[in-house]
C-alpha cells in the first residue's frame, strides 16, 4: 500500500538515498583499507610458498649431505689414528 503523504513519500526517498550513500562509503572504505594493507605489506619481504619448500628442501638436502661427509671424515680420521 503506497502513501498518498508527500511527506512520507519525501521521507522514505531520503531513507533510501541515505543507504545507498552509506552502502557506497562502506565499499569505498573497504577499498581504502585493502589499498592500505597492500602499500604497508609491499615494502615487506614475503616469500611465496613454493619458494620457502624449494628452499626447506635445499636444506634438508644440504643437511643430509653435511652427516654424510661428516661421517666419512669421522672414518677417515679413525683410520689414520690407527
Amino acid at each position: 500500500m503506497q502513501s498518498e503523504n508527500p511527506i512520507i513519500s519525501d521521507f522514505v526517498k531520503l531513507m533510501n538515498s541515505a543507504a545507498g550513500t552509506f552502502v557506497g562509503m562502506t565499499r569505498e572504505a573497504r577499498d581504502s583499507a585493502r589499498e592500505r594493507v597492500k602499500e604497508a605489506m609491499g615494502g615487506l619481504d614475503f616469500v611465496s610458498r613454493e619458494e620457502f619448500d624449494a628452499v626447506k628442501d635445499m636444506a634438508a638436502k644440504a643437511r643430509e649431505e653435511n652427516e654424510k661427509l661428516a661421517a666419512r671424515i669421522e672414518a677417515l680420521e679413525a683410520r689414520l689414528g690407527k
